[in-house]
């Protein structure tokens, strides 16, 4: 019997291309030190060559045991290269740039390396989730405009962030969402940019996904109208699963935004399971919205709001309106008739509608959070540099409670705190950045994914 092919591989190794006979799986790059992660034997020993970039030698470091390693006593904001060896065998040749980051280093991307070049060079899309077993499960892709943008790469934390390892790569797999359904690992994504829906499930704790369940075709062409989503929050409400997407195209023009369920009894990798809404396009005539053309809306969060019913609220595009910041939409969602359109409800003032944003409810004290890259300035609308936490009693009227990153003295062209998944976990909230910063191509292409903790949140704002 023919096997399917597997989701998860360690690594993921495409046909020709130079991928090195070591597998470095990690690197986390802080201020003055480099570590580094590489898939071997741990009872091996290995040699590390690492140096300046701008230099021809290198520093040799023999008889390593393990399959990890930390440089110490580094020259900060520095470009640094390295590579290891065993016998006959090398990895590929890797870069690292020292400097200053906050949080956790989960994984790091030099924006020249290429190691990951088949699909992209830059960790987008950050995805945790907590095991019912205790661990932290993080997964990023791996991103560029106009690359194939097809690569996942998962990591585990056993001590509560404080710490990472590898442990897998999921191909092909973009805009990945990782959620726990049943004690089981599911991951949502799309195979490539505008590609297919995806759903595949893992029973060993992320270490590996069989073929994942095609749940809608896409146009898998980054210029023709096709699935769109992001890592969301996933929303059960009364005996079912709510995940968002939309179907559009940048180049197209338009997204449409759409929601998709199931009944939290249905095999969720079938496709029949799942009821999908027709996609809604945007309208310029509806009440309450920016004055101007606009490309509509995308990467919706799904809440339940005080008056009992279900919203998505969407980060909408005003980088041609008037005003041309402040404002996200909200979606109502029919929860009786699962296959009927969204209807578009109202406009909601927030200042971080231009990038994505996710809601929680905080069932403690009833109070909605969400951590928006904050927009202060109608001169910067796409400025990142700002990560603030803000609440809301109604999902109507927000107010800040803190701002928790903030590095508005650096370029702003350069540095940013996007696309942030958050947990509330007792008195913390726990969150994943995609995090710009040391010389990141620009904002948008983050050269870190990064984990932070917000102690005591319910404190901030009093």
């Amino acid at each position: 019997m023919q096997k399917s092919i597997p989701w998860s591989y360690r690594p993921y190794k495409p046909f020709l291309f130079e991928s090195g006979d070591i597998y470095v799986c990690r690197i986390a790059p802080e201020k003055d030190h480099v570590c580094f992660e590489w898939l071997g034997d741990e009872n091996a020993e290995y040699t590390v060559y690492f140096g300046k970039r701008d230099c021809e030698t290198y520093t040799v470091y023999k008889g390593i045991k393990g399959c990890s390693f930390t440089v110490n006593g580094l020259e900060t904001d520095t470009d640094y290269k390295f590579y290891i060896e065993k016998g006959s065998q090398k990895s590929r040749v890797r870069l690292a740039r020292t400097g200053a980051v906050p949080g956790t280093v989960i994984n790091y991307l030099h924006p020249e390396d290429k190691a990951y070049s088949f699909s992209g060079s830059s960790l987008c899309s950050p995805s945790f989730v907590r095991h019912p077993d205790g661990y932290l499960l993080s997964s990023m892709d791996v991103f560029e405009s106009g690359a194939p943008q097809n690569l996942t790469l998962i990591f585990r934390s056993d001590d509560d962030g404080k710490t990472w390892r590898y442990v897998a790569d999921l191909f092909p797999c973009f805009w990945g969402k990782l959620f726990i359904h049943n004690g089981d690992v599911y991951m949502f994504a799309i195979s490539n940019e505008y590609g297919d829906l995806l759903i595949g499930k893992s029973t060993d704790g992320g270490k590996t996904f069989p073929a994942p369940s095609v749940i809608l075709r896409g146009s898998c062409n980054s210029g023709m109208p096709g699935v769109h989503k992001n890592p969301q929050n996933v929303l059960v409400h009364n005996g079912r699963i709510y995940l968002t997407c939309e179907w559009g195209a940048w180049k197209a023009g338009y997204h449409a935004a759409m929601i998709m369920s199931c009944s939290v009894d249905d095999d969720l990798l079938d496709c029949d399971s799942w009821a999908i809404t027709p996609p809604v396009k945007y309208d310029e005539s509806w009440e309450g919205v920016a004055v101007g053309p606009s490309t509509g809306c995308i990467e919706g969060t799904p809440v339940i709001a005080p008056n009992g019913k279900m919203y998505n609220i969407m980060r909408y595009d005003t980088s041609k309106t008037v005003p041309n910041y402040g404002l996200v939409l909200a979606f109502e969602v029919n929860t009786e008739d699962h296959h009927a359109p969204l209807k578009y409800s109202h406009a909601i003032k927030l200042p971080g509608n231009l990038s994505k944003f996710m809601i929680r409810k905080d069932e403690r004290t009833g109070y909605y959070y969400t951590m928006i890259s904050r927009i202060t300035d109608a001169t910067k609308i796409r400025d990142r540099s700002l990560l603030s936490l803000m609440r809301s009693s109604d999902l109507e009227n927000w107010e800040l409670c803190a701002d928790i990153l903030d590095a508005r003295d650096q370029d702003h062209q350069k540095v940013g705190f996007n696309y942030i998944a958050f947990e509330i976990e007792g008195d913390d909230i726990i969150f994943q950045s995609r995090t710009a910063i040391n010389n990141a191509r620009n904002f948008h292409d983050a050269n870190y994914a990064t984990f932070h903790r917000i102690k005591n949140f319910r404190e901030l704002g009093k």
